[in-house]
């Protein structure tokens, strides 16, 4: 029996108990009362059971297979006070609508922490993510590849480790995306990046995600450039319930999730719970999972005025990576001669790998016999597993804690203050030193055939031979680091229709950057001169020891705010203004100064700011048309200004600048069973620069900023939701954008390492070159039915084009045309354009065993096994033919092959 007809064949099985139980079921919305507007993550509950459910992104909701009889339905949304009504439920459908007023503290995580958006006012992009939204199409993959269904949002699993998904918003990377998690910004202090392998559990967690696209309307200092990604996880306030949930998939995958609601206790107190256990051997050839994750808050109503609440969430996890693109032709040649810009000459050296798409460079296979410890500080452990060695592997574990403080000073003024902590240990693993490679093609030097591979148990025997220690060995690049902040807002309501609002944003986050011995792989010892405080015995490195590199790094943030919002009658408009400041500080414990001290540096505050606002006008209940303008000063990243290596600092560290422009109109129709979105953006990047080098005219290091690089992303985004009937539902997203380097860059610096201090000058041709690394063209259908009670059956549609490689401006200084050899005016590698198909289903069985309720769900990926490219790098370091920006020039992540994940939960 084929794969699929046992697809079919359990689909059908799971529509027999629809046919043996009579039940019925309760549907409705809830909204705002003021406004009308749709509240989607609302939690509506039947009282004194354990049935309920989440509303979508349009407030609807829908509760399945509840017995006949006379009920209590509880409708409850952070920042409002909870409604009741009273129904009959018999084999019909029963109606139950609510309307919600807010209350007193109005907001708490939903517009204080995380600064949402809300329909039909708020004058910004957006799209909401509900809790059941989420359930049903994201299958345990990294939370943001559940967003591939909203315009110009761009995700893929990179190599396919657990873990190491990146995300792209309107043609910018996460460096310019703020990610926020129950209000508090989590991307790098150092970088701004995000690393998911960090939030592995937050996707079971969450309770809703809002993507506010553009320079959004968060209310922080921190400025937001692609776009704002809000998560929120469950809130206290559910209804008590629980629920297990069990999770199987390709290669061995196993996941389970327990999660309690206590609900209200004595009208004060709540709190909830999350614990979850992944393990699998990974799609892609030994990604390997072994994660944990948790999550926890706790409610507290200190009396009418004041509530106290507590967040903590966490994921400590390890698991093999695939760092490593390739060629094209490692994965697959037939794809490769398909491409009409790929040189057949080029497979005399790339040759496919016997695992094709699943091909990792990042392992190979090792004698069994060899049974040296492996370690990571003082602790020692065996390797994962004793038939193989990772050259690649993540461990790491952040924790994140908040304290959130709302209070109502009076009728007028409210006070939200949140305290957190973040504090992180891990790292990945690499090889240091000379470590032996092998190709697949017998005969040939590794570096003339790819794929090559490492060849541990050959740098073993040597590395047990030799008397002066190891040659090579496996290392731990380790990331230790802890963070203390403070946000605090305060409301004044200045009239009926005006709110006044003004907040600060402190931070202070201290990061240990270092390397150690993970694994000697045979030898005594690894000798390393990397400290110039060591004595020759102390060069004599052993198992967690430091090895090439020690520095610490302190980054100081202070923000503050204010902002002012008009809302009448059909009017909603907001200014709002924002300064933040950023110093840096550098020690490094390896290397001295002139005077025999440990090196450092440090800067004194680098000033940024930003300023933005919009309007929004409802011409009538079913239509919103809206506009914003904003203008962004930002701060360079730590490695811009300080040198890791070297402590050089740039005197004078330049900002990038950001000025975007956004409109758009929403439509509401057949009582929100059909909500339009349609909006166009124009964002201009100036100054985009990067640090070089130099020598300074006292001798000393520093770092020169090549700047004046200038950049437009432009775009058009369609959002569709309509529901004609019960029993079926359309989604479409879209976008359709113009993102591309403006100008040729020329300008000269004085390097005074040179002779006499020479002027240097430097020209990048990049003037009409399209940004690369996500798709400028996106195209995203679902379409979901509902054939029976309690069942949902969902297919995905996800087309992409114009995906231009991932390419470096600063590396195109070459001013000649071609066909003289240069690169000028040549755009970087277009990937081909590719469509794939997912599958989702879900069941609510119509069973209620002593308060339990079982759900089945099933997730198919890639159904059709489509062959394509997610990621590419234009003109590979590593792995390009003739480096003419063709397609066998490219190194290339390989969309992941058919995959599945299925299970079961238990709801009580």
């Amino acid at each position: 029996m084929t794969h699929w007809k046992r697809l079919v064949l359990a689909m059908s099985l799971l529509l027999v108990p629809a046919l043996l139980f009579g039940q019925g079921t309760i549907t409705g919305t809830v909204v705002d009362a003021s406004t009308q507007s749709a509240l989607g993550g609302a939690s509506v509950m039947i009282v004194g059971t354990s049935m309920g459910a989440a509303t979508n992104s349009q407030g609807h909701f829908k509760i399945n297979n509840v017995p006949a009889g006379t009920y209590t339905v509880k409708a409850m949304f952070i920042g409002y006070n909870a409604a009741t009504q009273s129904v009959t439920v018999t084999t019909e459908p029963v109606t139950a609508d609510f309307s919600l007023e807010p209350t007193v503290l109005e907001g708490s995580e939903l517009e204080i922490a995380a600064s949402r958006a809300v329909e039909r006012e708020t004058p910004v992009a957006f799209t909401n993510l509900s809790k059941a939204e989420m359930q049903a199409t994201l299958g345990s993959r990294d939370i943001p590849m559940v967003l591939n269904e909203t315009p110009s949002v761009y995700a893929t699993q990179q190599g396919g480790g657990a873990g190491d998904a990146r995300i792209n918003v309107r043609g910018f990377d996460q460096r310019n995306v703020v990610i926020m998690i129950n209000g508090v910004p989590v991307n790098d202090m150092e970088n701004g990046w995000v690393y998911w392998s960090n939030w592995d559990g937050i996707g079971d967690a969450t309770s809703s995600i809002q993507m506010q696209r553009g320079m959004s309307a968060v209310t922080l200092a921190v400025p937001s450039i692609g776009g704002t990604m809000n998560v929120i996880t469950d809130p206290t306030q559910f209804a008590r319930s629980g629920n297990y949930r069990q999770e199987f998939g390709n290669d061995g995958f196993l996941k389970g999730t327990l999660a309690y609601n206590s609900g209200m206790l004595g009208e004060k107190f709540a709190f909830n719970a999350l614990a979850v256990r992944k393990v699998g051997n990974g799609l892609v050839d030994k990604t390997w999972i072994d994660n944990w994750a948790y999550s926890a808050a706790v409610s507290y109503q200190l009396n009418a005025s004041n509530r106290l609440e507590l967040y903590a969430i966490g994921a400590p996890q390890r698991h093999g990576q695939n760092l490593y693109k390739q060629n094209i032709a490692v994965y697959d040649q037939e794809f490769a001669k398909g491409l009409d810009s790929y040189d057949q000459e080029a497979f005399t050296k790339y040759n496919q790998s016997p695992s094709e798409r699943r091909f990792n460079q990042n392992w190979a296979p090792v004698d069994p016999a060899y049974n040296g410890l492996q370690a990571v500080e003082n602790k020692t452990f065996e390797r994962y597993d004793a038939n193989f060695l990772m050259e690649r592997e993540n461990f790491f574990h952040k924790p994140q804690v908040n304290l959130n403080w709302f209070s109502q000073l009076s009728n007028r003024m409210n006070l939200y203050t949140i305290l957190y902590y973040s504090g992180g240990r891990g790292g990945g693993t690499g090889t240091l030193g000379s470590v032996d490679r092998v190709p697949f093609t017998e005969g040939e030097k590794w570096y003339k055939s790819s794929p090559w591979m490492w060849d541990w148990n050959s740098t073993i025997g040597k590395n047990q031979a030799s008397t002066t220690g190891s040659r090579g060995i496996l290392r731990n690049s380790r990331n230790n680091q802890w963070t203390l902040g403070a946000i605090v807002r305060t409301d004044y309501k200045a009239s009926d229709a005006m709110k006044l609002t003004f907040g600060i944003d402190a931070r202070k986050a201290e990061i240990d950057h270092y390397r150690e011995v993970r694994d000697l792989l045979g030898g005594d010892y690894y000798k390393s001169t990397a400290s110039d405080f060591w004595t020759e015995s102390e060069q004599q490195r052993g198992l967690g020891d430091k090895v090439n590199y020690f520095y610490t790094n302190n980054v100081n943030w202070f923000g503050f705010y204010g902002q002012a919002e008009y809302s009448k009658n059909k009017v909603t408009a907001y200014a709002t203004a924002g300064y933040s400041g950023i110093g840096y500080k550098y020690n490094n414990h390896f290397k001295a100064d002139d005077n025999g001290n440990p090196l450092n540096a440090e800067t004194g505050w680098i000033s940024g700011g930003q300023i933005k606002g919009g309007a929004s006008y409802r011409a009538t209940d079913a239509f919103q048309v809206f506009a914003n303008l904003g203008y962004v000063s930002k701060v360079p990243i730590f490695d811009s200004v300080i040198d890791d290596r070297s402590g050089s600092k740039a005197e004078n560290p330049q900002n990038e600048k950001f000025l975007a422009a956004e409109a758009g109109v929403n439509y509401f129709a057949l009582d929100n069973k059909l909500v339009v979105k349609f909006n166009g953006y124009y964002t201009v990047w100036q100054d985009r620069a990067r640090s070089i080098n130099i020598q300074n005219e006292d001798g000393s290091e520093g770092l020169f900023f090549l700047s004046g690089m200038d950049l437009l992303h432009t775009g058009l985004e369609l959002e569709m939701d309509w529901r004609p009937i019960q029993l079926f539902r359309l989604i479409v997203s879209g976008s359709v954008a113009n993102w591309k380097n403006t100008n040729d860059v020329s300008g000269v610096y004085k390097d005074y390492g040179q002779e006499g201090g020479q002027n240097i000058p430097y020209n990048f041709y990049v003037k009409d070159l399209r940004v690369g690394d996500a798709p400028q063209t996106q195209l995203y259908l679902g379409g979901v039915v509902y054939p029976t009670s309690g069942l949902s059956l969902r297919l995905d549609f996800r087309g992409y084009a114009n995906h231009y490689a991932g390419w470096d401006p600063f590396s195109r200084d070459n001013e000649l045309y071609p066909p003289d050899g240069g690169d000028r005016g040549m755009q970087s590698w277009k990937a081909p354009n590719y469509t794939v198909f997912d599958f989702h289903a879900f069941y609510n069985l119509p069973i209620n065993f002593v308060g339990v309720r079982p759900q089945l769900f099933v997730h198919v990926f890639n159904i059709f096994d489509t062959k394509y490219i997610q990621d590419a790098t234009d003109n590979s370091r590593y792995s390009a033919w003739d480096k003419d920006h063709d397609a066998d020039d490219a190194e290339v992540f390989f969309g992941q092959p058919q995959a599945f994940n299925l299970g079961f939960s238990l709801v009580f």
